[in-house]
């Protein structure tokens, strides 16, 4: 097999002629046309507004302050130069599959595999913790009308385990019960009072699989019905974070604004990770291409519209917030609820609490709706078997994909605790934003976007603006952060000394050096501003995230090249293609 085969590309002409032709195993079944702009906009939304804006935009509060709200315009204009490039390539290839689809198109089948890859980890690891959070909410929703589930049937088996073994050396240290932690409290009770099979307990997350069973049936049902609810939900999730903002508005003191940034620049970006898994939704948008009736023209607008809602309800909410009390105070798993209650607004409190259930269960169907088809792309073009593929006779979904999404989804959630890979499911989003942005630049490098109709991304000249971008950072650096210069450059910090140190500085080292290959790039060949943007926001974005994220996402792309290497590429139909050529030579 020869290196080049590795980036054997799609051609975009032969993509588009297929997918007219699609008549899946010619039984002539395809995906159904339904979608509109408002529908899509909707979809966008109701990814975008979940857990984030209900649960962990309480602690990014509570290290950056009021200042998170500028998180969240760094973060949603990073967004929104990634929003462009997805928004060109939808417009061009209104195919199924999302970034993997324009990655092979652009980059070739290798890189195309590691981004399917990649975007089936996010979608997994994201719908497993947000099916968790969601079950979080709903239990502490029944017990606030008085309807107590027993701790084993809402707790996951690996939270139950630890917390059990954690209180009893607290406890074996003289600690009271009432004085170890609510979460510990739960935790030792579910592990001691649940059945046993033998002396293994039986604790298990029932809500987060009843919530994930009942929407892969809805996604498995159809697209219609899957827009429908999710435009229902959207709209009371809405009107809820609209009433938050009025109401909550009038609470302000904004006294408590001041220091606006109380731990500086650090602060802020310590959130980062929480604040960008909230905006990861925007691009499932793309994965519903082919059940777009107006693809070209909807689904760049569906884009850009959500991602403008969204910014300006979490910059509101964030403002209001740490308006209402100090911000130290946001370190909770539901802030929205927790500030209505500090100003005695006991009502508001519980309309925030069944709306975040509402939210979340948005959220999870829209990632329910994707997944599957990604799996559905990647398995037609070879690389996946062909069963991955197969569309319902009556409902026209994509079936078998959308049942192992469930299964994926639904047994981790039972059973594992993956809240703190929260940050695992931001890089691999980062990853596809950058190749998207990326790819963008090698479109318009080969001419392939040439006279094709459709959205492109504004062109603005980087030759001097890049370099001048890069002049004023390291002045602004070299002026307000010299400190952490100095720190960057050390090799000691406390007790950690050498390789432990240095370990954590290879994301951003490895960022500077792309900072000056790109700006030199830029310079020479007069790139396009907007996708160059893209890849140093996303890029910067992604250092933030730590080397231990980095390592668990290179040992999970290393797995799904061993796939690819056993399976996918001799099974690619390029592959076959190719073979076949050879062989009538």
């Amino acid at each position: 097999m020869g290196f080049r085969q590795l980036f054997r590309k799609k051609d975009i002409n032969t993509m588009l002629a297929d997918l007219q032709a699609e008549g899946q195993e010619g039984h002539g079944i395809s995906l159904v046309k339904n979608l509109t702009l408002r529908d899509l906009t909707a979809l966008g939304i109701a990814a975008v507004i979940g857990a984030g804006i209900f649960s962990t935009i309480g602690n990014a509060s509570a290290a950056g302050g009021p200042g998170v709200s500028l998180l969240f315009i760094f973060t949603a204009i990073a967004c929104a130069f990634s929003a462009l490039c997805y928004a060109q390539f939808a417009s061009t290839l209104p195919v199924a599959g999302s970034a993997y689809t324009y990655a092979y198109t652009s980059f070739g089948e290798l890189i195309a595999w590691i981004i399917g890859w990649d975007l089936l980890m996010e979608y997994a690891i994201g719908n497993i913790a947000v099916a968790i959070s969601w079950s979080d909410y709903f239990t502490g929703l029944l017990a606030g009308v008085g309807l107590h589930v027993p701790a084993y049937l809402t707790m996951d088996f690996l939270s139950a385990s630890r917390g059990f073994d954690e209180a009893e050396a607290l406890l074996a240290g003289g600690t009271a019960f009432a004085n170890l932690t609510p979460n510990l409290q739960a935790a030792h009770q579910a592990w001691a009072n649940a059945p046993r099979l033998g002396n293994l307990p039986l604790v298990a997350d029932l809500p987060a699989l009843l919530i994930v069973v009942a929407i892969t049936y809805l996604v498995y049902i159809g697209i219609k019905e899957s827009k429908r609810t999710a435009n229902l939900l959207v709209l009371l999730k809405l009107l809820v974070i609209v009433l938050v903002i009025l109401v909550g508005i009038f609470y302000v003191t904004p006294a408590n604004w001041s220091p606006f940034a109380p731990n500086g620049v650090g602060g802020i970006l310590k959130g980062v990770s929480a604040v960008f898994f909230a905006y990861i939704g925007f691009d499932a948008i793309s994965t519903t291409a082919e059940e777009c009736q107006n693809p070209q023209r909807d689904l760049p607008r569906a884009m850009i519209y959500s991602l403008i809602i969204c910014t300006v309800l979490y910059v509101l909410v964030a403002l209001v917030l740490t308006g209402m009390v100090p911000f130290q105070e946001l370190a909770v798993g539901d802030p929205l609820a927790y500030v209505f209650e500090r100003v005695d607004l006991d009502f508001v409190s519980g309309v925030v609490a069944v709306s975040a259930v509402v939210a979340m269960t948005s959220v999870l169907l829209v990632f329910q709706l994707g997944q599957p088809r990604i799996w559905m792309s990647m398995s037609r073009d070879g690389l996946l078997p062909k069963v991955f593929a197969r569309l319902h006779p009556r409902h026209k979904t994509p079936s078998f994909s959308t049942i192992i999404t469930g299964i994926v989804v639904a047994v981790p959630a039972l059973f594992m605790n993956l809240t703190e890979v929260t940050d695992l499911t931001s890089i691999g989003t980062l990853f596809a934003f950058v190749l998207v942005c990326g790819g963008i630049l090698l479109m318009d490098s080969t001419g392939q976007h040439k006279g094709r109709s459709g959205f492109k991304v504004p062109y603005y000249n980087s030759k001097y603006i890049v370099p001048l971008l890069m002049v004023a950072l390291i002045v602004l650096l070299y002026s307000f952060n010299q400190a952490g210069l100095q720190s960057f450059f050390s090799l000691s910090n406390g007790e950690e000394q050498g390789w432990d140190v240095f370990k954590h500085k290879i994301p951003m080292i490895g960022f500077i050096i792309f900072c000056i290959v790109i700006t030199i790039l830029s310079f020479l060949r007069n790139l396009s501003l907007i996708p160059v943007l893209g890849l140093i926001t996303n890029l910067y974005l992604m250092t933030e995230l730590g080397i231990t994220n980095w390592s668990r996402f290179l040992i999970w792309l290393g797995l799904g090249l061993v796939v690819y290497f056993f399976y996918g590429n001799r099974h690619s139909k390029l592959n076959q293609a190719a073979s076949s050529n050879n062989t009538s030579l």
